[in-house]
C-alpha cells in the first residue's frame, strides 16, 4: 500500500492529500528514508511524520483496508510523539 493511502486508510492523517503534501515537502520517513508518496509501505516499517512543530513516529503493525475508527487504531503503534523546538 502506498504510504500517502495507509496514513489516510488508519486515520493518522485526516485526508490523502495532506499526506501526500507531506511526502513531497520530504516530511515523511520510512525507515530513516525520506520518501515520496507513492512508496510502498510493509508491515514493520516505522514511519515517522513531520508537521508543524509536531513529529510522530509509528510501526505499521497492518497494512489492509481499514473501515472503522475502531480497526484503524490495529494498524499502527505509536512509538513517540514529539514537539520539535525550533
Amino acid at each position: 500500500m502506498r504510504i500517502d493511502k495507509f496514513l489516510k486508510v488508519s486515520r493518522i492523517l485526516k485526508r490523502r492529500t495532506v499526506s501526500k503534501e507531506l511526502a513531497l515537502n520530504d516530511r515523511i520517513e520510512i525507515n530513516g528514508k525520506v520518501v515520496k508518496p507513492s512508496h510502498k509501505v510493509k508491515v514493520d516499517d516505522i514511519v515517522s511524520i513531520t508537521f508543524g512543530n509536531r513529529k510522530v513516529v509509528v510501526k505499521v503493525l497492518d497494512i489492509g483496508d481499514v473501515k472503522r475508527k475502531e480497526e484503524a487504531k490495529d494498524s499502527y503503534e505509536i512509538i513517540s510523539d514529539e514537539f520539535i523546538k525550533d
